[in-house]
């Protein structure tokens, strides 16, 4: 089934929907869907192509609603790089959200701050990514594959997402996000690496994510959840299990501001 006939059978599910605004939500942080109104859920299961995340705290399932009176379709779990070695394990959902009609994608993820003083449930903006792994362009065929990345976070969408922070007065930090492949968290060493090379963030998901839209022609707004500090940075050992806490923590004023840019997105 290719994109073209995944978004008529979305279509067919949520009738009279047309979302413009796509969200990707991160590790523990699916509560968010539950903020959707009139939603219709569609398992990832009945969409070929959709990916079967085997990560905890994915719920696996396409949510279509309204949030802040934006009509969106949310994507409530995603599948990693490093559960199949495959860059390209979101492209079809990504390119479905292109084919209903979706102008905007936002991310969400769970990630370690380089910073000290970004500590664990602070959110951070993100300003743009190191990509420390496999394009998922690669193979592709045709020109426009060659995308440009300059602005991959859309300035414009950016200075929204400042805007709706102050109004809600949820603190927000902006930086650079790098991308491991994981499943393993990052050594000491690589962690003083990504400090060195500028990165403020780190994680597993979202940058193959972000050339994916880009290569569809989706503008794209990124937000860190910062669930622990980078392995090293406290003596301690890093866990899912703590991520996934954390995230769970955060994940409320995450998901207030969230609706609060899908309500400036909406007027």
């Amino acid at each position: 089934m290719n994109v073209l006939d995944l978004a008529r059978t979305v279509r067919d599910w949520a009738p009279g929907l047309t979302p413009k605004i796509g969200i990707v939500l991160g590790s523990g942080l699916g509560d968010f869907a539950a903020r959707v109104e009139d939603a219709q859920a569609i398992p990832y299961a009945d969409l070929p192509g959709f990916p079967h995340s085997g990560v905890s705290g994915h719920a696996g399932e396409l949510v279509l609603g309204r949030v802040g009176g934006a009509e969106v379709a949310v994507l409530s779990g995603r599948a990693h790089f490093y559960e199949r070695g495959d860059p390209r394990e979101m492209a079809v959902p990504i390119a479905t959200l292109a084919a209903l009609g979706c102008e905007t994608l936002i991310l969400t993820n769970a990630a370690g701050s380089l910073k000290a003083d970004v500590g664990p449930g602070s959110l951070m903006l993100i300003a743009d990514h190191i990509a420390f792994g496999p394009n998922p362009l690669i193979g592709v065929g045709v020109d426009e594959r060659f995308v440009s990345m300059v602005d991959a976070y859309d300035p414009a969408l950016r200075d929204l997402a400042r805007k709706a922070a102050k109004a809600t007065g949820i603190a927000l930090s902006e930086g650079v996000y790098m991308w491991f492949s994981g499943p393993s968290f990052e050594t000491p060493a690589e962690i003083r690496m990504a400090r060195l090379v500028g990165a403020d963030a780190v994680g597993m998901s979202t940058v193959p994510e972000v050339i994916l839209a880009r290569h569809a022609g989706l503008k794209v707004l990124g937000f860190s959840l910062v669930t622990n500090l980078g392995a090293g940075m406290t003596g301690r050992p890093l866990s899912h299990a703590e991520t996934k806490s954390e995230a769970a923590a955060g994940g409320e004023r995450l998901a207030t501001l969230l609706a609060a840019v899908l309500k400036l997105l909406a007027e």
